[in-house]
């Protein structure tokens, strides 16, 4: 008698453990980038607390550092646009004091006042070796000879208090950038040629092509003829600035081949003052940067920059402690789940990197999300506040390198504030996590 084989039952395939809903290229995602995205799209809410905290720290930090290092350039382009950074004038004169004439035992009721010696005007020695000198200085970009003094300028029944500038206009264009000044004609003088400033042309009604007559302290004069007008922005030196060619001004101040003073400018403005130490061990003349006589003006660019630090590092500590606060918040919510990836092998260093993770995927995003909110904001107030000529105080736009610094510091404080609450979320048990 035979027997029917029984048919072999058909093994029923093992169910298929489901993943993430996040679009078709998520199977192709490592798992613990999978994972962190997962969380984070659960917890939408804690994510958007997240992500806004970052954009808004970042754009803090964008918007403040962009605006200051804009108004700290326009202020510097202001105040010392019209000056050298680095001035070489001869010594002063030192009274000196014979034996004789010094003061008596201090038991003596006799006393002596000396009097300082009176200052006048006086030529560099040698300055066209210190010029040279000067110009093969490491740091120095440009060097001007100037002579300068003053005089009175004439016109009718009307005269003003003036300063002659003797320049050589290629040289001293190098220094201050009179170009971008002139309002008519062009800067460049020569014979008995003259460039004056908007206001004194205002004051003593005069015009390209009119005269001038101007008479120096040594009763030498000269009639200058008007050939272009200048408005550096400041009142003051547009009515008293009387640019003429060095040699007339060697001329009328009685300095025949001699110069006043040798202007320079420094590649790195706040260097100037290490650049003009350097230069006074060297020539033994008296040097002057622009930091020593705007000293005023330094301080005040000092505190701007401390308190731009202060503000960005409390906006990076404040940022730090909401992204940790909150993703520890997010290990308390999902113990369950990180109980169950280490029941199912899931390794720490595979948890830790969950939230590692979601640190790093927040910064990024809060970065680029908050570079934009700053550069909206810069487009905003660029248009509410403006200079009293009208000109916008600040250009909306964004320094790359500032924008890669912010992203830099949001993804290290994103990582940062998300190592404590992975380090616990890998230290968790998987037993005690699933029975919570």
């Amino acid at each position: 008698m035979s027997h029917t084989p029984a048919p072999t039952p058909t093994p029923t395939p093992p169910p298929r453990t489901s993943r993430p809903a996040l679009g078709r290229s998520a199977r192709w995602l490592p798992f613990e980038l999978l994972v962190a995205l997962r969380f984070l799209r659960e917890g939408r809410m804690q994510t958007v607390l997240i992500l806004a905290g970052v954009t808004g720290g970042v754009a803090v930090i964008i918007f403040l550092t962009q605006l200051i290092n804009q108004l700290q350039s326009t202020i510097i382009d202001r105040v010392l646009g019209s000056q050298a950074h680095i001035v070489i004038r001869p010594t002063e004169e030192v009274t000196r004091v014979p034996p004789s004439a010094l003061p008596p035992a201090p038991d003596t009721a006799a006393t002596r006042i000396i009097q300082p010696r009176a200052q006048r005007q006086r030529p560099v020695d040698q300055w066209e070796p210190v010029a040279a000198l000067a110009a093969q200085t490491p740091g120095v970009l440009a060097v001007s000879p100037l002579v300068t003094g003053p005089a009175f300028a004439a016109r009718g029944g009307s005269n003003k208090s003036v300063v002659l500038m003797g320049v050589v206009p290629e040289a001293y264009g190098r220094i201050v950038k009179m170009d971008g000044y002139m309002t008519q004609g062009r800067f460049a003088v020569q014979g008995t040629e003259t460039l004056i400033g908007t206001e004194l042309a205002k004051d003593l009604g005069l015009g390209v092509g009119d005269k001038l007559r101007v008479t120096t302290a040594t009763g030498s004069s000269e009639t200058l003829h008007i050939g272009g007008l200048f408005d550096t922005g400041n009142r003051d030196l547009n009515r008293r600035w009387v640019f003429v060619p060095l040699k007339l001004a060697q001329t009328l101040l009685d300095m025949p081949g001699g110069v006043s003073q040798i202007d320079l400018t420094v590649t790195d403005l706040f260097g100037a003052e290490s650049v003009a130490t350097l230069l006074q061990a060297r020539t033994g003349l008296l040097v002057e940067s622009w930091m020593q006589t705007n000293a005023g003006l330094l301080t005040a660019l000092s505190n701007q920059s401390v308190s731009n630090n202060l503000i960005r590092s409390f906006v990076v500590i404040i940022v730090a402690l909401g992204i940790s606060s909150v993703l520890v918040v997010s290990v308390v919510q999902k113990q369950r789940e990180i109980g169950i990836l280490r029941a199912m092998g899931a390794g720490r260093n595979r948890i830790m990197a969950v939230f590692l993770l979601q640190g790093g995927l927040v910064g990024l995003i809060g970065s680029a999300l908050g570079s934009g909110l700053a550069f909206t904001l810069l487009t905003v107030f660029s248009y509410i506040y403006k200079s009293p000529d009208g000109a916008p105080l600040f250009a909306a736009e964004l320094d790359p390198k500032l924008v890669l610094m912010a992203s830099v510091v949001a993804l290290a404080v994103g990582l940062a504030a998300a190592a404590l609450p992975a380090r616990r979320a890998a230290r968790m048990d998987p037993v005690q996590a699933i029975r919570s």
